[in-house]
């Protein structure tokens, strides 16, 4: 019996989008041979498929490249969700290298077509219906950054982090490919769905020591994808050595990639039991260890990277309660989900924010710096300050950065709803911990610039401003905790959840 598999152009419009910027902007490059139409090119395909991916989504689920009941593309408003914002975070990345490619740092048609590539692949991801199509994405979106992150003309540091992530994502990538490899040897089937109901309804499958091997390799694979602990030392040394606004998409929609994978095979094909208890033990890792190196650093990116470590901690919490939560109500499980990706999508907008932030303060091409070359730096440039400073307030959870705030609460509250209540926290003290450095860096920015012969007493507002910044710096604790420990929140947190 012959089966008939079907195809729906409308639902792999956002993917032709994507795949079509990349090829216009070869095109355009090698005809015109004019970067700013390259790049002009760039941002509008970015653009058009962002509006196209939430137009597809907008008119409900769309399934292709089905055989049966089982699908390889799946496009509903989850995938619309991801396809959008990753092409909004590419065309924001295209935004901070427009000085740098017009000083000539990197060559700009290879450029804006490296970075379309990887938004395809991102694209793509969010609507992979099985394990083949989800890994060929992830690899898409990944393969691109290798050469991006490389692209620094002249810099040793540069070509030294194009080599690491080169290595350390071929070793994920290998990894990844045995687990779902094994897991097609259990259950003979590759379809997330399909994976998900076999291992549900056959408990001497899950059971098999083939099957927790394969599960434990997939996870492997995936944690160094989101940079978590202990799969994380390329992360710092990757992120300080690229360009910055290549930086800053790797810290943005790869991670958005990572965990948009790692939450497809957690919620649809691996059993929670098994997954819940290492998600977790990750995610208390992965947020505490970010969080304490992050103190020390004095390199503005490195401890941006390392930030950018403990919020992945924070986005994984939510599925290290699924095991507990497997127990409870659908609702509950659900709110697990939404928590995950309402956190991956506010973490990245902030994030994207935050190295521009930088970008916006450091010269044209130059590298993120340290924090003494940010001191005082509001000061010279208010506006830009301003906005970097919001940024940071926004990844520590406070206000007025309300976004970052409402995303902590929304993972606690499906924490609590899960029956995670020790998970939860551990999410507030490392709020907590959190607040400490990104004050730090917040009060540099508006710090008088120290003269070497004047003590600090002496310094106009010096004396008054340690104790203000760290009197508002405990009330703001204070009031974070309580809002996060007691889930007090307003309701479109859960709306902006999709509870």
């Amino acid at each position: 019996m012959n089966a008939v598999q079907s195809v729906d152009s409308v639902a792999l419009l956002p993917a032709y989008l994507a795949a079509g910027t990349a090829v216009l902007v070869l095109v355009t490059d090698l005809l015109l041979a004019r970067p700013r139409a390259t790049i002009v090119v760039a941002a509008l395909g970015a653009l058009g498929t962002a509006v196209g991916a939430a137009v597809v989504g907008a008119g409900g689920e769309r399934r292709t490249f089905c055989v049966g009941p089982d699908c390889s593309w799946i496009f509903g408003g989850r995938a619309a969700l991801v396809g959008a914002v990753v092409a909004l975070l590419t065309l924001g990345v295209l935004g901070l290298s427009v000085p740098a490619l017009r000083a000539g740092r990197s060559p700009v048609g290879e450029y804006c077509f490296l970075l379309a590539c990887s938004m395809t692949g991102g694209v793509v991801l969010g609507a992979a219906g099985d394990l083949i199509t989800l890994i060929v994405a992830l690899e898409t979106l990944t393969l691109p950054l290798y050469v991006l992150v490389g692209l620094r003309r002249g810099s040793l540091a540069s070509a030294e982090a194009a080599v690491t992530f080169f290595v350390v994502s071929v070793v994920a990538t290998t990894v990844t490919l045995l687990g779902a490899a094994l897991l097609y040897a259990v259950t003979g089937t590759l379809h997330l769905d399909r994976l998900g109901s076999s291992l549900a309804e056959r408990p001497e499958l899950r059971d098999l020591p083939l099957t927790t091997a394969a599960v434990a390799l997939l996870l492997l694979g995936l944690a160094f994808k989101v940079a978590a602990v202990p799969f994380h030392a390329w992360a710092p040394a990757t992120y300080d050595g690229a360009p910055l606004p290549v930086a800053a998409y790797l810290s943005t929609a790869s991670k958005l990639g990572g965990v948009v994978a790692l939450l497809a095979v957690v919620q649809r094909a691996l059993p929670a039991d098994q997954t819940g208890p290492v998600l977790a033990l990750l995610a208390v890792l992965t947020m505490t260890v970010g969080n304490l190196v992050a103190l020390r650093q004095r390199r503005t990116v490195r401890l941006l990277a390392w930030s950018s470590v403990a919020q992945a901690g924070y986005i994984l919490a939510p599925l290290g309660a699924l095991a507990l939560a497997a127990g409870r109500t659908g609702e509950a499980r659900d709110a697990a989900y939404a928590a995950a990706v309402a956190y991956a999508v506010f973490f990245v907008v902030l994030e994207l924010a935050a190295f521009a932030g930088v970008t916006a303060l450091r010269p044209a091409g130059a590298d993120g710096g340290t924090l003494d070359d940010l001191r005082g730096a509001a000061r010279r440039h208010p506006w830009r300050g301003a906005a970097f400073g919001l940024a940071l307030v926004g990844l520590a959870g406070l206000p007025p950065g309300l976004a970052g705030l409402f995303a902590k609460v929304t993972v606690v509250r499906a924490l609590l709803d899960g029956g995670a209540a020790w998970l939860a926290l551990v999410v507030a003290v490392n709020a907590v911990i959190g607040l400490a450095y990104y004050l730090r860096v917040t009060a540099a920015l508006w710090a008088p610039t120290a003269e070497p012969a004047a003590p600090a007493a002496a310094l106009p507002g010096g004396a008054a401003a340690v104790p203000l910044v760290g009197v508002v710096g405990v009330v703001l604790a204070v009031a974070t905790v309580a809002a996060v420990v007691l889930g007090v929140a307003p309701q479109m947190v859960l709306d902006l959840a999709g509870r």
